[in-house]
């Protein structure tokens, strides 16, 4: 056993309830703080909140030596439950209710759970001066800091500079580095322009001296085109700024007067980017370029065109007979609309350029595989506009277009 559980000892048989019956009402809540910082996680008591132990300053007396060896000695609960009893009992608590308050859950809270204001004792003993005036504070505050004096400085700054500069020594060539050229091209290199040996080391294949785009420069240029010497920084390529495309000056009603009059003049229809068409707009024109017989070229590429729209596209295929080109790309169009407009495909004989890619969402496995069937069932398409995603539908559709292309080349010999 050692010394300290020696001195512990004699503490064992000391009548606690009778040290603790001579205590004050002020040196029991004083131990009862004490306590609470000693064991934390049994939280507070009455109060609900936990104490500080600079609130107790130097001059706590001799009992709280014995009070802290007794906690020691003893378990920390069974002496808070005994000092806890003794403080509701002086404060007229009942006898019979000290077990109640003292165990029960509302009375001790976890100091974990408790919010960070409500984790040490309200110590304030002034009374409250009124609701807080930001304002004011802030200048109190301010005031209070131009008040203060700033601290001198140990060393006052002169702006003395102190020690030498560095200078870095002259590196002496070798005699084995030292290379002798003919006078003339001594004097060439001694009056050389940063750029000019820029070029001449790039010439020389000196890549590591410089950057690529310099190095590639002086490559593929007959001329001197370096502006800047070999230990330049990278200078980045100026932006070219480039224009936005105008918008799309078609008169969508004119359009559609000419295409339900069947004006032999008008033979492309270019609807590109413009997204404020209205649905019923574009179903009509469908419906007019069913009879048109002159219009080549159909496009309605960025429209905001979905399934409505493709509908009426797959029904105005299967009654026009001298469309040749047709474009529907980036539009909202699902699976449902591309496929209703492929198996629209298999009954025109005069398309030869179809073109679906860029839809809003992709069509899936079964629309690419209709895709690379209708490739093969209609010789008359020629070119197709759709990324494919799937290697079996792929293969399909490279093959039929290298056999439709060779077919309209044959045609064309005849």
């Amino acid at each position: 056993m050692s010394s300290y559980q020696k001195e512990l000892e004699k503490y064992r048989d000391i009548d606690e309830d009778e040290i603790l019956r001579t205590l004050s009402p002020e040196e029991l809540e004083q131990l009862d703080c004490e306590l609470q910082d000693m064991d934390p996680e049994v939280g507070a008591l009455a109060q609900g909140t936990r104490g500080s132990p600079q609130a107790f300053g130097k001059g706590v007396g001799p009992w709280v030596t014995e009070t802290r060896a007794i906690y020691r000695a003893w378990s920390p609960k069974r002496v808070r439950g005994m000092v806890s009893g003794d403080v509701l009992g002086s404060l007229g608590g009942a006898p019979g209710q000290r077990g109640d308050l003292t165990c029960s859950p509302k009375l001790i809270p976890k100091n974990m759970l408790l919010p960070a204001g409500l984790r040490q004792r309200d110590q304030t003993k002034k009374s409250p001066t009124g609701p807080l005036d930001r304002e004011a504070l802030l200048q109190y505050l301010e005031q209070q800091a131009l008040e203060v004096k700033e601290r001198d400085d140990l060393v006052p700054y002169t702006g003395e500079k102190k020690g030498k500069p560095y200078i870095q020594p002259k590196r002496e060539i070798p005699v084995q580095e030292q290379v002798t050229l003919e006078p003339e091209l001594e004097e060439a290199l001694a009056h050389a322009t940063d750029a000019e040996m820029c070029d001449i080391a790039a010439i020389l294949g000196m890549y590591t001296l410089m950057s690529n785009k310099q190095y590639y420069d002086a490559i593929c240029s007959g001329e001197i085109c370096n502006t800047e010497g070999i230990s330049s920084v990278v200078q980045p390529d100026k932006y070219k700024p480039v224009p936005d495309e105008p918008p799309n000056p078609t008169n969508i009603e004119e359009i559609l007067k000419s295409v339900r009059s069947n004006d032999k003049e008008l033979e492309e229809v270019n609807l590109n980017n413009i997204q404020d068409i209205p649905i019923p707009m574009l179903t009509e024109l469908c419906e007019a370029m069913k009879t048109n017989t002159h219009v080549r070229s159909f496009s309605l590429v960025a429209t905001r065109s979905g399934d409505p729209v493709a509908n009426a596209v797959a029904d105005m295929l299967r009654e026009n007979r001298s469309l040749q080109s047709l474009n529907i790309e980036s539009n909202f169009i699902s699976s449902t609309g591309l496929m209703a407009v492929l198996k629209a495909v298999r009954e025109n004989a005069t398309l030869t350029e179809l073109r679906v890619d860029n839809q809003r969402q992709w069509p899936g496995d079964a629309v690419e595989m209709e895709m690379a069937t209708v490739l093969e069932q209609c010789p008359s398409i020629v070119r197709f506009g759709y990324h494919f995603t799937q290697q079996g539908p792929r293969t399909r559709a490279a093959q039929a277009m290298t056999r439709n292309n060779e077919l309209r080349r044959q045609q064309k010999k005849r």
